[in-house]
């Protein structure tokens, strides 16, 4: 009895969604802790080598902004780990952020990975969240924590459907009996959207831009299908030609028109999906329809435009950007439950 009470206060097991865009950290019986850029400045010194500046949102200001010997990094990409060990000094960093005080034992980690991950990939997942201080590491399919943290039914013999829409990678799951019937992993999401906006200026206006403004761009003006009433940003950026600074007034319908081809390439493979859905659980989706999940589904007009294609009824998760480290968390708070859910890296 004395042990069970002394773990639920010292209790330090934690899940993390390490996004290529994001981290987020979810800590049991204490909810979501920590949200920040997955963004590390680097400085290089020829005498003390590489040393780690900023990490996160300080991190992110830096993006595009630094001198030649600072180096902002993102070291995830299409949602896999690029850079192994800015990731673990990444991770050292969030653990340490959220316990300041030294704890009486090292935490059990949930991290989610993309249902299209490698062997190898896996392992690096693994390694680098050891070497930052986990005890034990469990792996989890970003769409069964995404459905878990949409409140889904997963453990009943029903269809649950989920496009969970990140910033590296799209993952697509028909989910029913606590596993994956089917997936498909696609390396197109939120990080594409802000490319192909990056090159549509570029391209028609001979204007260079930056991820973080490409970012901006999206949020405020973007859309999946164009708009009744047009909206107008003041973009800014270098002149390619001239080299000095320049702004242009960037309309909606132009956004919608350079993000076309990785929004259709996200509906082509939900549309896949459906087609490969046993008869017996598409029925079921076609009464339930599909959650929507990830920081990548509040892009405006894409939830309208699924339903007016597939046919079927669309739901944006609650708190789409917190459902997967929420639904990972979960996986603690209710063990017994969920822990088929679960690898043991």
């Amino acid at each position: 009895m004395l042990f069970h009470v002394l773990s639920g206060i010292f209790s330090n097991d934690m899940a993390i969604d390490l996004g290529t865009a994001n981290t987020l950290v979810y800590v049991r019986g204490k909810g979501v802790l920590l949200s920040e850029p997955s963004v590390v400045a680097v400085k290089f010194d020829m005498e003390r080598g590489p040393r780690i500046v900023a990490v996160g949102s300080d991190a992110k200001k830096m993006l595009g902004r630094t001198p030649d010997n600072i180096r902002a990094i993102r070291p995830m990409k299409d949602g896999v780990i690029a850079d192994f060990e800015v990731t673990e000094a990444m991770l050292k960093h969030f653990i340490f952020k959220i316990h300041r005080r030294r704890v009486l034992v090292k935490p059990r980690i949930v991290i989610c990975i993309p249902s299209g991950i490698t062997q190898v990939e896996m392992r690096a997942v693994r390694d680098a969240a050891l070497s930052a201080g986990a005890r034990d590491v469990y792996l989890v399919a970003e769409p069964i924590a995404a459905a878990i943290g949409a409140r889904l039914p997963i453990t009943e013999p029903t269809s649950n459907m989920v496009v969970d829409i990140g910033g590296g990678t799209t993952e697509v799951a028909v989910i029913s009996m606590c596993d994956i019937v089917y997936s498909r992993s696609l390396r197109v999401a939120g990080d594409k959207i802000d490319y192909a906006i990056i090159r549509y200026v570029k391209q028609n206006y001979g204007l260079l831009i930056g991820e973080r403004t490409a970012e901006t761009v999206k949020m405020m003006i973007g859309s999946a299908f164009l708009q009744k009433e047009e909206s107008v940003l003041e973009v800014k950026g270098r002149d390619l030609i001239a080299g000095v600074p320049k702004v242009i007034a960037l309309r909606s319908g132009e956004v919608t028109e350079a993000i076309s081809e990785p929004v259709s390439a996200i509906l082509e493979t939900i549309k896949i999906a459906l087609e490969q859905t046993p008869p017996e659980l598409a029925s079921d989706i076609v009464d339930k329809g599909l959650v929507l999940t990830g920081g990548g589904s509040l892009l405006k007009g894409l939830d309208e435009l699924i339903r007016r294609e597939t046919g079927l009824p669309v739901t944006i998760a609650h708190d789409p950007l917190c459902t997967v480290v929420v639904g990972s968390g979960m996986i603690f708070e209710h063990f017994n439950l969920f822990r088929d859910v679960l690898t043991k890296a």
